[in-house]
Parts: C-alpha cells; sequence; structure tokens
C-alpha cells in the first residue's frame, strides 16, 4: 500500500514537471523509496490501558534529586524538554553542576569533572533495538553509547551509581541502591506510592525504581513528523530538498546503519569519530575497539551537538565527517574535509579498523549535504511531553540546580 502511495506521488510529480520549463526544473522524483515501516504501524511499546500510577512515579523520580548523591542532580538534569531530552552540551556536568544546559557550570571545581559522553536524548527510547522490519524486544533493547545494557528499567538505574553523573562522594558505589531505597522509605508519597502499585514486603528496590523511570520514559514519543506523514499518505508533507535529501541519503548508503523506522540498526560501528579535546584521554569505545551505538536521526534538531562526545556542533558538520572518515577508511587523508571548522580523523583508529560501511560510503557535494540535512529536518516532530513538574516529593527542586 504504501509502495503504491509513493508511485501514484511520483507520477503526480512527473505529470507536474513536465509543464514546467527546463529553468523551473527541480528533481523531485523518488527513484529509491525507503522500503521500511511506517512507525505507527508497529507495536506500541506502552502497555494498554497505560498504568498512569507508575508512569506518574516514573516521573517524580525522573525529576527528583533525591536519586542523587549529593541530592543536586536529577535525571532530567542532562534529560530536559528544553534540549529535547538531553543537555544541549558536548559533554554533561553532573554532580556539583550548576544551570541548565549549555549554561551549565561546574561549581564545585572538585575531581569529579565532566560525564565522558554526550547526553543522548530519551525520545523514543521506547522502540530502542527497532530492527528494519519494525521488530524489537523492549527487554533486548541495547542503552548507552556503547550498548553495555540492555532494556529501559537496567539503564534507568546506570546514572545512579556513576560517580561523575549523580553519584558522587555521598556513598560508595556499593551502597548507592541501599542509600536511595532508605531515602525513598523515609519520604510517605514515595513509599505510599511504591506500596501501592508494586507486591511483596519490600516494594522499593533497584527493579521497581528503574520500572518506574523506564514507563514514564516510553511515554515521551514522537512520531508525527513530516517524514511520517508522508508515508501515511500525505504528499505535501516533504518538500523537493526533503525528497532529493531522502534520494541521496539512500544512494549513497547512509540508510545501510540508518535503518527502519527510528533510522538506527542499533549496531556498534568504527567511525573514527575524533576524542573530544575537554576529556583527559581518548575514548575507546565498546571493549576497546573505538565502536559506539549508531544513534536514532529522529528529532536531531532538537538534540545537538552530535556524535558519542558531542565534538560535531551542526549536522553539516556531521555529515561532512563521513567523507572523511570514509577518505580516511581507504587509506587517504584523515585531514578534516569541507569548509572551515570540519572535523579529522581520530588518529588512534587504522584505516583497516573502519566499519566497512563507511568505507563504501558513496559520494557526497555541498548540495547533496544540504539536502540530506532537509531530509533529517524532516524526522523531527516537536510535539512530544515536554511538561515540568512543579514539585517533587522529596521537597528539593524538580531537576535539581538548574536555576
Amino acid at each position: 500500500m504504501r509502495i503504491s502511495r509513493l508511485f501514484i506521488f511520483t507520477l503526480s510529480v512527473l505529470v507536474f514537471v513536465a509543464c514546467q520549463s527546463d529553468d523551473d526544473f527541480v528533481d523531485t522524483s523518488i527513484d529509491d523509496p525507503m522500503d521500511i515501516p511506517d512507525i505507527n504501524d508497529v507495536d506500541d511499546p506502552t502497555p494498554e490501558p497505560v498504568n498512569t500510577d507508575i508512569v506518574e512515579l516514573g516521573r517524580q523520580l525522573f525529576w527528583d534529586p533525591i536519586l542523587s548523591g549529593e541530592k543536586d542532580v536529577a535525571c532530567a538534569t542532562c534529560h530536559h524538554p528544553n534540549f529535547g531530552y538531553s543537555d544541549g552540551r558536548e559533554l554533561p556536568i553532573g554532580v556539583g553542576g550548576v544551570g541548565l544546559g549549555p549554561q551549565r557550570i561546574d561549581a564545585v571545581n572538585d575531581d569529579i569533572g565532566l560525564v565522558p559522553r554526550n547526553s543522548p536524548t530519551i525520545i523514543n527510547t521506547a522502540f530502542n533495538g527497532m530492527d528494519e522490519l519494525g521488530n524489537y524486544d523492549p527487554d533486548l533493547a541495547p542503552m548507552f553509547w556503547d550498548n553495555r545494557t540492555l532494556s529501559l528499567e537496567a539503564q534507568a538505574i546506570g546514572p545512579l551509581h556513576s560517580f561523575e553523573e549523580m553519584r558522587g562522594h555521598a556513598y560508595d558505589e556499593a551502597l548507592t541502591i541501599d542509600s536511595i531505597v532508605a531515602r525513598l522509605q523515609s519520604i510517605d508519597a514515595y513509599r505510599n506510592s511504591f506500596e501501592a502499585i508494586f507486591s511483596g514486603s519490600d516494594p522499593i528496590n533497584s527493579n521497581t525504581i528503574g520500572e518506574a523511570i523506564a514507563a514514564f520514559e516510553r511515554t515521551i514519543t514522537a512520531t508525527d513528523s513530516p517524514f511520517d506523514r508522508f508515508q501515511a499518505g500525505d504528499q505535501n508533507a516533504l518538500t523537493q530538498a526533503q525528497i532529493r535529501g531522502m534520494n541521496r541519503f539512500n544512494q549513497v548508503g547512509c540508510d545501510d546503519c540508518h535503518s527502519g523506522p527510528m533510522f538506527s540498526d542499533y549496531q556498534l560501528h568504527v567511525l573514527g569519530v575524533p576524542d573530544n579535546d575537554l576529556l583527559s584521554f581518548s575514548d575507546d569505545g565498546a571493549n576497546g575497539t573505538y565502536a559506539f551505538r549508531t544513534p536514532t536521526l529522529r528529532n536531531l534538531s532538537d538534540t545537538g551537538p552530535y556524535f558519542h562526545n558531542g565534538v560535531a556542533g551542526n549536522l553539516q558538520q556531521s555529515i561532512q565527517f563521513y567523507i572523511t572518515a570514509r577518505n580516511a577508511a581507504n587509506g587517504g587523508p584523515g585531514g578534516p574535509g569541507g569548509p572551515p571548522g570540519g572535523l579529522a580523523a581520530n588518529p588512534n583508529v587504522n584505516a583497516n579498523e573502519y566499519d566497512p560501511e563507511i568505507r563504501d560510503l558513496g559520494n557526497l557535494n555541498p548540495n547533496d549535504i544540504q539536502d540530506i540535512v532537509a531530509f533529517i529536518r524532516a524526522l523531527d516532530d516537536p510535539n512530544y511531553d515536554r511538561s515540568v513538574p512543579s514539585s517533587v516529593p522529596s521537597g528539593l527542586y524538580p531537576g535539581g540546580n538548574i536555576d
């Protein structure tokens, strides 16, 4: 059915442009339409009917600094709706920071330092692991830039243990969960909520905390982009530049990794992204291979800067780097390509270590890059839940020290 709609659209475009003069001609034909399922036709990750009580509990926990060692950082500190549930920074400032997003500063200046990887958005993480056919298993959903954890429930607990992100000096890592559980048990609103939702003699534990936060995060979805409307049959949803960009995206091989309804294969790939100079060490990725997970391309306009360490400040710079990486992967120069400010390939990655997909990437000219940027922006849906609670049960400021 979808292919038929694309065919009809292509035919109508051809009829239209046939009546134009050569000077007015713009090629908007779809010679290689994307053969992926409509995201709104795949199974919804949120159970029906939605348990609003657990979602609301998860929302409170997501915004409450009570989960952090120094009670100054919440999940929302680095995953804030103002920045597409990321933080707008190259690298986050967690414990000891003050302020929101790019304006956040290290107010303590101790030994904690920066979180060494860019904050990925939580928008559509409910669909993590989805393959090109729209299949996925929430229990096996890969998380973090190195895919070291499976499922949103497990991911939600990880930052609580992290020294830089949320734990700080308050307690040893081995005491993290016990310390947080004791805090939550001492707050009537939390104790009552957990007891009402979860069974057992000890309803507040790492599993139930993770389950509640994950339930909330699964409600943060954005699946009504112009591309989604185009897939659903709206012939006017995409501009001519976006259609050209979609064609080139496929033709040059971007969809080899950015595949499926989420535009990610969720696999690890070696691209030779340069290290961030803000770090004193080289981040060698998953298992020391310099491999990192393919991010989704949805809602990128809200969630930059880009790559696992935020070294690309805009989409043009990100796409241009792929040409540099392709050249380096094929034994050529790894210096910055394109306009001034381009990124150089990571000197710690040898040519034979690059992913085959980057080695086989097709050619891109400046017009292609602009059109692909336009297409990526067609994957934006700004209509996701941006609500911020006015208070949280601990009485602390929602989001931590972000003012």
